[in-house]
């Protein structure tokens, strides 16, 4: 046993740091076009928005560790909305930066696979997005996230575990794509809540309160990091 696991061990590191074969071009342009199609629609953009949830909560949980706040608990809805809970300080630059991490989690996580894939790192993302997605489960408060995060993480397991080469990068840049178009709407659906004068408390407005800057340019800040997210992970998934 202890020469199989000598043997196991650096063979999974191999395969963790090393890189995987780039996929067909087609294979590039139908995962894009399939995760458009689970953005644009508003049916399914109710469903799937969910992962972007998982991914808004996850970056404000993770920034507030990074930042020296202590993580309480995250809780995801099936209405698609979300509350990450972090004491500290209710002022300051971590708790300003814990409120801006939120809408811009979804796409810089895109652009960040999208570096990995343009790299070659099929497996290493999947790895990565799986211990994410089980750190965060730790810290889910209630039923429906729990078992959101339980269904995303063992995907993603799977997957890494489970399937061929050509599967596992179909699925990966499935994924990534889908961070970066999903990653866009969310700024779009809050400016028009605003507009509407609803979404009173939201991360631009607790933004605006803990900085005094206009809620509207914390907003374009949120529209520039989803957009130019999407055109730099973009270009480096269609090798521009």
């Amino acid at each position: 046993m202890a020469s199989t696991a000598a043997t196991a061990l650096p063979d999974l590191w191999d395969r963790l740091t090393g890189t995987q074969p780039d996929p067909d071009p087609w294979v590039v342009i139908a995962t894009a076009v399939a995760a458009l199609a689970a953005v644009v629609p508003h049916r399914l953009w109710c469903v799937s928005r969910n992962a972007i949830t998982i991914a808004h909560e996850g970056g404000h949980g993770l920034v507030a560790l990074l930042t020296g706040r202590t993580l309480t608990g995250i809780r995801l809805h099936s209405d698609t909305s979300g509350l990450t809970v972090s004491r500290g300080k209710p002022y300051g630059i971590g708790m300003i930066l814990t409120a801006a991490s939120g809408y811009t989690a979804p796409p810089l996580l895109g652009l960040g696979g999208a570096a990995l894939l343009d790299a070659g790192h099929i497996t290493l993302l999947l790895w990565v997005a799986t211990a994410l997605l089980l750190a965060m489960l730790v810290m889910i408060r209630n039923a429906y996230g729990a078992l959101t995060v339980l269904l995303t993480s063992g995907t993603f397991l799977l997957v890494s575990w489970l399937a061929g080469p050509q599967v596992q990068a179909a699925f990966a840049y499935a994924v990534v794509w889908f961070l970066l178009f999903g990653g866009v709407r969310p700024a779009f659906e809050l400016q028009a809540k605003r507009s509407r004068g609803g979404a009173g408390d939201s991360d631009a407005d607790q933004l605006s309160r803990l900085t005094h800057v206009p809620a509207g340019l914390w907003l374009f800040l949120f529209h520039a990091v989803s957009l130019c997210s999407l055109i730099g992970g973009g270009r480096w998934l269609l090798e521009m």
